[in-house]
């Protein structure tokens, strides 16, 4: 029997490589939302989607768009608030999952626009919640973040640690989404799934976040900030490993006393910051000028995941070794840039 999906954020990093991986089933029907904002270039996510069979000509505001490639995917661009479209499409389409990859991304911009934060990440959200109560889904699995634990000194970070002080607006609205979910879960019977991502990279990835700025600027012969002079470690998780991650967590139940869960997704071995350009350096051939930094206001200083509620539930852990990935990141990076 064919499953409908809907992926919001569709048209960004995880989403793209989330519609790209359901599509390998024939038994999904996927159907794409994105509001295409200029929060970065709106043109990598427009060559995102044409990689989906999407032409940036056809997207039209409210339209649904067949993919010319896949015969089980379309796109519609809607924005995550806009209450009256998205309560459209769901009475139209009756989905039977929602992958919510929507949202206003980005630590630093939080700082500088923070009304867009809570106009996306609060409302939008409050929105689908709303969406998934009034035309009911077997299960919601909503994008959290890593950066809800904060400055967290207890390593690994937990899904039972505390995380009453986010450093960064953003993180604040990540950490309300996941109260509000528990509150809508509990009192509607709506089976959610709250996955905190850690530090994803790979091809197609955003290009405010460190793998693309320093792999643009290495491999054009300009500096790279270092910030906290280089003392810092993630959770580096290559992308393959969240999707499928996704999609195994999308198609496990709930028992009938519990309706909702929270779940690290990230690789579980944290990598400093000098190692992770090392790895970017030895995959260009190319050395970096690296200026040192102080740390950046809204940062964590590091992050790492205990996965093994993950690997409780799914059976899944994300692993694929840094170098691995960074060369895949690489590869992709210099056939894109050079077109």
């Amino acid at each position: 029997m064919q499953q409908k999906i809907l992926v919001t954020g569709a048209a960004g990093f995880i989403g793209f490589h989330t519609v790209k991986k359901l599509l390998e089933d024939t038994s999904f029907r996927v159907i794409g939302m994105d509001n295409i904002n200029d929060y970065y270039s709106p043109l990598l996510k427009y060559d995102r989607l044409n990689e989906l069979g999407i032409s940036q000509d056809e997207i039209k505001w409210y339209n649904t768009v067949p993919s010319a490639k896949f015969n089980k995917f379309s796109f519609v661009r809607v924005n995550l608030e806009d209450k009256q479209q998205l309560f459209s499409l769901f009475q139209k389409e009756k989905f039977d999952y929602v992958i919510n990859l929507a949202a206003q991304a980005g630590v630093r911009y939080s700082i500088e626009n923070p009304d867009a934060y809570v106009q996306s990440n609060i409302i939008g959200f409050h929105y689908m919640l709303e969406a998934c109560r009034t035309f009911p889904v077997k299960h919601l699995v909503h994008a959290s973040s890593s950066s809800v634990y904060g400055e967290n000194a207890k390593v690994p970070f937990s899904e039972s640690d505390q995380v009453d002080a986010p450093v960064s607006l953003y993180a604040a609205t990540k950490k309300s989404n996941e109260l509000t979910a528990h509150a809508y879960s509990q009192l509607y019977d709506i089976p959610v799934t709250c996955l905190r991502f850690f530090t994803v990279y790979g091809p197609w990835g955003r290009p405010d976040m460190a793998p693309m700025l320093f792999a643009k600027a290495i491999s054009s012969g300009l500096p790279i900030k270092v910030f906290n002079n280089g003392a810092m470690e993630r959770d580096f998780t290559y992308i393959s490993d969240i999707v499928n991650g996704i999609e195994k967590i999308m198609l496990t139940g709930f028992n009938s006393e519990v309706k909702y869960r929270i779940l690290n997704i990230g690789n579980g071995s944290p990598i400093n910051l000098m190692d992770f350009i090392t790895a970017i350096e030895d995959s260009l051939g190319m050395k970096a000028d690296k200026v040192f930094m102080p740390m950046q206001d809204g940062d964590v200083t590091r992050t790492w995941a205990d996965t093994s509620e993950l690997k409780n539930v799914i059976g899944f852990k994300p692993e694929t070794d840094i170098k691995v990935g960074v060369d895949h990141f690489i590869r992709w990076f210099k056939e894109y840039a050079y077109n």
